[in-house]
């Protein structure tokens, strides 16, 4: 299949609504030539991390708005018109083969009105966007909702933060320290003709130069390292965890921090990961079994104690709690398509009946820490603003890093061009039993 096809199919799904790029793109691939892979790839995440911009250009350029069945055309001119902007193909070949794909779609009408639309957007294009750019949508390149979300609750930082969302991400490394320390690896890499440094604020990683495939590196099959965000890997430092523990990973899928818990102490009593469904819990069992380590994994409802918990008090509890992902949105820029408004109220109160349904299963003197991947404060802490209102067992301890920026509760970390995700963590002690 012609890879701007393939593109424009995962997309259409997702522009229907039907499906994240995580779901649609992986079956388009398969459809592929495999040194066309990459190709279709850099084609669906970067149409789909300039839509907001190319669907304005089309919004123009079009006489009439396409109709739901249309999904296909539209996605297969929002491809045409990334490559004509945001790629090194040729304008020629983008606007050829991309109409030439209009074949496959078997809905003749499109062929004339995507070679009318994209040279007129090769000759037009750059003024119209200029002119267009007046809006800060299709200047930062995001959905209206989440732009004014961004500067409401970041008035200083908000432009910085859609210009990061925008930017490609870090390839970054977790060392396992069960078999090198970091400088150890850092050798390694070096002799290995592989440019890498210290992250800041993560002990266990490293930022690659340039991102390769992970298998090449010295080590991968045999557990050496992993890739996993420095953001995400403060977790397992911030837990202050120690030998004889009980821990508990909850929403732990796909398992990064489960695996880093138990790199970072290798006496843990036990590591309990839950994750809601079966099917994502499989790539947790694969990430342990290559890092060699080991979990009692249960598919269940974190929120439903009854049916998972086994009465055994945990000294530590990891949540890890589901959100709007606008602190990864570099990484899966579909999300500027997916998510809603209505989704950051809906995951508050997930996220607060996470905390009250977990709660009691942490023993008094016990640690609960809260992650988020959201750069919302609506997720974040007012979350834990309002949890600890009304537990009043609960009490907030300090964050012991520099990483972010301080909250009226925990800190929220920013996403950084060439660092850190945005991520948002909160710590609470557990100072007596009960609500």
């Amino acid at each position: 299949m012609n890879p701007r096809l393939a593109a424009a199919h995962a997309l259409a799904a997702v522009l229907s609504g039907k499906a994240s790029l995580n779901s649609s793109l992986p079956k388009q691939l398969d459809k592929v030539e495999a040194r066309d892979r990459g190709l279709t790839q850099d084609l669906a995440f970067g149409t789909a991390r300039w839509q907001p911009r190319l669907s304005a250009l089309a919004e123009r350029l079009l006489q009439k708005p396409f109709k739901a069945t249309d999904a296909d055309v539209e996605a297969l001119m929002l491809v045409g018109l990334y490559q004509l902007f945001y790629s090194r193909v040729p304008a020629h070949a983008a606007i050829g083969e991309t109409v030439g794909c209009a074949d496959k779609l078997k809905k003749p009408w499109a062929k004339g009105l995507l070679n009318a639309v994209l040279r007129r957007a090769q000759r037009e294009g750059v003024e119209i966007l200029a002119e267009l750019e007046r809006d800060p949508v299709v200047r930062t390149a995001h959905p209206r909702w989440l732009q004014k979300s961004l500067k409401a609750f970041w008035p200083e930082q908000w432009e910085a933060i859609c210009a990061a969302n925008n930017t490609h991400p870090p390839m970054i490394l977790r060392v396992n320290r069960r078999h090198h320390s970091r400088d150890a690896y850092l050798q390694l890499l070096s002799a290995a003709g592989v440019a890498a440094t210290p992250c800041t604020f993560s002990s266990d990683g490293i930022v690659l130069e340039a991102a390769c495939d992970v298998r090449d590196l010295p080590g991968f099959a045999e557990g050496w390292i992993s890739v996993q965000d420095e953001a995400a890997q403060l977790a397992a430092e911030l837990l202050d965890l120690a030998p004889g523990q009980r821990v508990l990973d909850a929403c732990c899928a796909p398992g990064g921090k489960t695996c880093h818990l138990l790199e970072a102490q290798a006496d843990l009593k036990a590591v309990v990961a839950v994750d809601l469904e079966a099917k994502r819990l499989v790539r947790v069992r694969e990430n342990l079994d290559r890092l060699g380590l080991d979990a009692q994994l249960i598919a269940a409802d974190g929120r439903d104690t009854a049916a998972w918990w086994d009465g055994q008090p945990f000294q530590r509890i990891l949540l890890d709690a589901p959100c709007s992902a606008t602190g990864v949105i570099r990484r899966h820029p579909d999300i500027k398509l997916t998510r809603q408004p209505d989704d950051i109220a809906a995951l508050a109160t997930l996220q607060g009946e996470l905390l009250d349904a977990l709660w009691p299963t942490l023993q008094v003197g016990g640690i609960l820490l809260y992650a988020t991947c959201s750069t919302l404060p609506t997720e974040n802490t007012e979350v834990i603003a309002a949890f600890l209102a009304r537990t009043s067992g609960a009490r907030e301890l300090d964050l012991d890093t520099p990483a972010g920026i301080k909250q009226p509760h925990g800190r929220q970390l920013l996403a950084q061009e060439g660092g850190h995700d945005g991520f948002y963590y909160a710590k609470l002690i557990k100072i007596a039993a009960g609500h």
